[in-house]
């Protein structure tokens, strides 16, 4: 019999219709209750990579309202101080260790944010395949797990607008500086929904497109090399992605988590608007009074988009409720106050 959070699964699945260039923004119709900002409270939460490009404002964000711990191995100077000014509680741990000496056992909610890139094979199925495993049997007892897996799970598609949905074939995209990821996230998938069956833990792995805001992302890569006069390099023209801020994030982590099931649920996680490279390339220039130069250098066996399709994801959490346009201005105007027109 399959096992809960709390959220009926009925009318998750579905499919959307093509997203077309032109992209329709947030969705009509919805409850203005799901599409709210929703966040949890008086819960006692696990989150790993705290000091990540995602994990950070989430932590940021949760902590004003629950106890929460943050587990990593902290390489980087001066992570961990960063992450404890938030009043998260922190712990150096090598997940692909499987040694959690001092991390509670009574989480009710664990967020597996942590990932891991590189060129070695071996590592990377350590170190986001079998420590997804350990870290989720060391969990059990929570009410659920949200397991960050990754849209360039999908196989490559020759449409760049193609919205990949959650049945789509899965496969190797190979993309340099990161050859192993795709392979290992489609690894950590297997492993938690086996976990979730084994252990009778809710879990909903969720697919993450390209996250943005202040700290940073690939949006913000791009930001930087455009205030800098420096070349925005990419793979295609165009290519797309479906981009959400973290404000989107922070408020639909309740409602996924609501979304877990034994067996696991999977849905991708990504913005409703469909963006091109060139194109919010052109709006940061705009923003900065600058003409950016986008240099394109192909790369064989990649995806020419990497687009999701929201439809589930929306009838779990309700519409994103940050227009991309808006949140690139913000993250533009926070960067670089300045020189914003």
């Amino acid at each position: 019999m399959q096992r809960c959070a709390r959220l009926d699964r009925a009318a998750r699945d579905g499919r959307a219709s093509t997203v077309p260039p032109e992209r329709a923004g947030p969705v009509a119709g919805v409850d203005e209750h799901v599409g709210g900002r929703r966040l949890l409270e008086d819960e006692k939460i696990l989150i790993t990579g705290p000091a990540g490009r995602i994990a950070f404002p989430l932590a940021r964000t949760l902590a004003a309202s629950n106890e929460v711990w943050g587990v990593a191995r902290f390489s980087a100077p001066g992570s961990r101080e960063e992450v404890d000014a938030l009043g998260v509680r922190t712990l150096p741990v090598d997940l692909a260790e499987g040694s959690f000496d001092g991390l509670p056992t009574d989480f009710t909610y664990l967020l597996h944010i942590a990932h891991a890139h590189g060129d070695d094979y071996d590592e990377a199925l350590r170190n986001n395949a079998e420590a997804t495993g350990l870290l989720l049997e060391h969990c059990r007892t929570a009410k659920a797990a949200l397991v960050m897996s990754t849209l360039t799970v999908y196989r490559p598609h020759p449409d760049p607008w193609h919205p990949f949905r959650e049945d789509d074939a899965l496969g190797d995209q190979k993309a340099v500086p990161a050859a192993t990821y795709s392979v290992s996230k489609i690894a950590q998938e297997a492993v938690a929904r086996y976990c979730a069956r084994s252990l009778d833990l809710p879990v909903v792995i969720a697919r993450m497109g390209s996250a943005y805001g202040d700290r940073a992302g690939l949006p913000r890569i791009h930001l930087d090399a455009i205030a800098a006069g420096e070349p925005v390099k990419t793979r295609w023209d165009p290519i797309p992605y479906s981009p959400i801020h973290d404000d989107d994030i922070a408020a639909q982590v309740e409602p996924l988590l609501d979304a877990a099931t034994v067996p696991a649920t999977i849905v991708n996680w990504c913005g409703d608007e469909a963006v091109s490279v060139q194109e919010w390339s052109t709006h940061m220039g705009e923003l900065l009074g600058v003409e950016p130069t986008i240099e394109v250098t192909p790369i064989e066996c990649a995806s020419h988009g990497s687009v999701g399709d929201t439809t589930k994801r929306r009838s779990l959490t309700g519409p994103c409720q940050v227009h991309w346009r808006d949140g690139f201005r913000r993250m533009v105007e926070h960067a670089y106050p300045e020189r914003v027109r």
